[in-house]
């Protein structure tokens, strides 16, 4: 096609579709008849739900063919998040809220006869991720885009996400989360964006014609990497970044010879053997067969990503002088970590780069995150394992791991100790490589993402790497994006708040700090109460509607939803309820204050004691909610299949938020965030970001217990032994001989022996050091909430004061401080670019 021919094409489409409410209704309609083959017959609500999906997404993809012009017209430095997770939840409102069209839309719905609600309920939530990391990269991308950096987020486009759990006699059961069976109306397939990913074969060497010493893989599997776009728009600023999905496909799809023989099932081996790649997030890592394949995955979208960022370098650049200049790539935890050797591979081996050039440029443009202060979380590949299925990438680590060392023995002559500490190679319980260490000797930043964990990161688990590059250490405190986790799920208290306030808040979250004159004011404290008892009255009626479970709205909502993990501590919970209840019984005529407790999460599907924690749950919800003598004073619900959609009809009713980690165990969270910023009070432990939300709504206005960090240090060097706690508590006692006796499953009486075990003579995360401090603590919470004046001033002081956890604040510390990415104006309405 000519370049006139071309001009005259755009000329006939170019100018923004229209976002009146008129121009949604005939867009849906056409989406009804001409994508979906629908007519007024055969439409349901999901076909409306659909095509008014389609129709949001016509409107963005304009947006971000302009957004990605822009960044090629003006060469931008780019930043490039790869993260094998993204909890994206639900797009639909979320774009709607974003693009400013919320209210336009749903007037356009209400005209054809349909609620926006009851649309928006339709759409699954994706199934990208499985907890807070992948819930911070969504975050993350909402305020990429609303900040307008030029931002790419990279991931896999699992067919099928971690899994829908549902509750059968108590036990959690795992059921396929098949979240793309209706279609996904947000991602744009690319099918001619795709890479080849090599694994296995073997390493041929060889002297190049101008003889250079060359590498090459040769008797590969290859595995085609196919791209698939989700657009991510900014808050009403024209930007609309990209997530970019990498889906697994054969090199060769059918063996027409083998079909021919009659071996049908073998001719479509390799497509089925290629497509397992995609095919499930985070496969269950007990077994060989596992582990290779979590490494497989976290491989296969490295390759395909650092593949891709190189050929958009490459359109707009002849050398790789300027590669630092133009590329900035942030490891999210150490799972996308392989990206260091197979960075170096395709700079010397495919672009033919000296060692030292590579070198240089890969530490230049690689930042890494730590999530996790746990050493039992910090990945580590077996040797043999790894050298098998990526050959050369294993022989550049070795010689990573060389150079490395000979800097650490210059810097530090004569201590071995500290070589062996620090090597990417691990000697000891079979050879392993060491991905935390790669990931940090290949970065030019290292961070934390709370004061305290990165503190942590640098005394304890890295304090050797602190001592040898204390320059790359920083702190970037994990927040969350307000437009998902107030504007859109909490949209009555939104309202509220800008009906005083203006709604300069939803970009500039420190505005909320406007609210703390109104904390007194009985008008406003009014107000804020009608909107918490609406949202708990409309949870408790979802509650009643999906799962036939009734909650009393004017009890105190008290949750705890989070994975299931024994750090986490949901039994300390259980051991308060427990506790609660055996009060009720023995004085069913006391002051007791209402309490609805609801706790939910997920358990890793081999991880017996979490799962072991939510059958327990279950069975105290089954056997305090089926005793008439306890009635309205304590229910117990254990909500299924928690997710973010979930989460975003509970956090808005949560009164009393939970995050009672043992301290010095959590990295951050930003669930608390979350609950705070939806005016709930936390009670928690000096850990994580619950520290650093304290200093910022006041100690006055949280609920804190338990040992603090150096405490529990101390505690467990000079020998912990829970039975010294257990024996100075009766009710503590009580509740532990409750469980172990079988009083909450009488026909497995020995069913939570474990629970009572692990806890009596083990208690590794300090439960029993911690109870009575925290059923203290959870008694001045019931006297607080006695006073319902005090307790919503506080509530309000919570959520205006969130201002410093806000994602945007995060993002903005990465760019200046890690990235050296800048802001990049798109053009409005009117002045396209083609």
């Amino acid at each position: 096609m000519s370049a006139q021919e071309t001009n005259k094409l755009w000329q006939h489409i170019a100018g923004y579709r229209k976002m009146d409410k008129d121009s949604f209704i005939e867009s849906i309609a056409n989406h009804l008849e001409f994508s979906l083959c629908k007519n007024r017959y055969t439409v349901d609500n999901f076909d409306i739900y659909y095509s008014l999906a389609l129709s949001v997404r016509d409107r963005m993809v304009e947006l971000w063919n302009d957004t990605q012009q822009t960044y090629h017209n003006e060469n931008a430095k780019r930043v490039y998040y790869l993260s094998l997770e993204y909890l994206m939840g639900r797009s639909l409102s979320n774009s709607l809220i974003n693009l400013g069209i919320y209210d336009t839309c749903k007037q356009a719905l209400a005209e054809i006869g349909y609620d926006i609600n009851d649309i928006e309920e339709l759409e699954h939530d994706a199934g990208l991720g499985n907890g807070g990391l992948g819930r911070l990269a969504a975050c993350f991308l909402d305020s990429m885009a609303t900040l307008q950096l030029p931002a790419y987020g990279y991931g896999i486009r699992y067919e099928y996400g971690i899994f829908n759990q549902k509750i059968e006699n108590c036990e959690q059961v795992e059921h396929p989360d098949n979240w793309l069976r209706d279609g996904y109306p947000w991602e744009i397939p690319r099918w001619d964006m795709v890479f080849p990913v090599q694994f296995f074969g073997r390493v041929h060497e060889y002297v190049d014609s101008n003889g250079k010493k060359r590498y090459e893989l040769r008797d590969t599997q290859d595995v085609m990497a196919m791209a698939y776009d989700v657009p991510i728009p900014g808050f009403k600023n024209h930007t609309v970044n990209n997530l970019r999905l990498w889906s697994a496909r054969p090199t060769k799809e059918f063996d027409f010879h083998m079909f021919n023989k009659g071996d049908y099932f073998k001719a479509v081996e390799e497509e089925q053997k290629s497509e397992t790649l995609s095919k499930v997030l985070y496969p269950n890592d007990k077994g060989f067969a596992g582990k290779e394949l979590r490494l497989k995955q976290q491989f296969f979208f490295v390759s395909a990503s650092l593949q891709d960022l190189i050929r958009r370098y490459k359109t707009d650049n002849q050398s790789f002088d300027k590669f630092p200049d133009q590329v900035a790539i942030q490891l999210n935890d150490t799972h996308p970590s392989i990206a260091v050797p197979e960075l170096m591979r395709l700079l010397i081996d495919i672009e033919g780069l000296e060692w030292d050039t590579a070198w240089d440029i890969t530490k230049k443009v690689f930042a890494y995150t730590n999530h996790t202060v746990l050493p039992e979380a910090l990945e580590r590949w077996p040797l043999d394992m790894l050298g098998n299925l990526l050959p050369r990438q294993l022989q550049i680590i070795y010689l990573i791991n060389h150079n490395f060392l000979q800097e650490v023995r210059k810097q530090f002559p004569g201590d071995e100790s500290l070589i062996g500490r620090v090597s990417l190679v691990s000697e000891s319980g079979g050879r392993q490589i060491i991905m935390p260490h790669l990931a940090i000797v290949g970065s030019h930043a290292v961070n934390g993402v709370s004061a305290l964990h990165t503190e942590l990161l640098k005394t304890t688990v890295l304090k050797d790497f602190y001592a040898i590059y204390p320059e790359k250490f920083q702190n970037k405190t994990n927040g969350i994006t307000p437009r998902r986790w107030l504007r859109e799920c909490n949209q009555e208290l939104s309202a509220l708040i800008t009906s005083k306030i203006g709604e300069g808040w939803v970009t500039n979250l420190d505005e909320l700090k406007k609210l703390i004159p109104l904390a007194d004011d009985k008008n406003f404290q009014k107000a804020w109460q009608n909107v918490k008892l609406t949202k708990k009255k409309q949870f408790a009626q979802w509650l009643k509607d999906n799962k036939n479970i009734e909650i009393n709205p004017n009890s105190m909502f008290d949750v705890q939803i989070k994975r299931i993990h024994e750090y986490k501590r949901q039994l300390l919970n259980i051991l308060h309820v427990i506790t609660m209840y055996s009060r009720i019984i023995s004085n069913p005529n006391g002051k007791h204050v209402p309490r609805t407790v609801i706790l939910g999460g997920k358990a890793a599907p081999g991880y017996y004691m979490a799962k072991l924690m939510i059958q327990l749950a279950n069975d105290v919800a089954r056997t305090i909610n089926n005793n008439p003598a306890v009635g309205d004073k304590l229910r117990v619900v254990f909500v299924e299949n928690y997710g973010v959609s979930l989460a975003e009809k509970i956090m808005p009713a949560t009164e009393l938020s939970q995050h009672i980690s043992t301290a010095g165990t959590e990295a951050s969270g930003t669930g608390n965030m979350k609950f705070c910023l939806n005016g709930a009070i936390i009670i928690g432990t000096l850990d994580g970001a619950n520290i650093e939300i304290m200093e910022e709504v006041g100690e006055e206005n949280t609920f804190i217990f338990g040992l603090k960090t150096p405490e529990v240090m101390a505690l467990q060097a000079q020998g912990y032994n829970p039975r010294v706690y257990y024996q100075a508590h009766e009710e503590l006692q009580k509740a532990l001989e409750m469980i172990n006796t079988g009083y909450f499953n009488r026909n497995d009486p020995h069913l939570y022996n474990d629970i009572y075990n692990s806890l009596v003579f083990d208690d590794q995360y300090l439960l029993l050091a911690d109870y009575a401090s925290y059923i203290a603590c959870q008694e001045k919470v019931s006297e607080t909430y006695s006073d319902q004046a005090k307790w919503t001033r506080m509530s309000i002081l919570n959520t205006a004061n969130m201002g410093k956890f806000s994602s945007d604040r995060t993002i903005d510390e990465y760019a200046k401080d890690i990235w050296d990415v800048k802001p990049v104006k798109i053009r409005p309405v009117g002045q396209k670019i083609r």
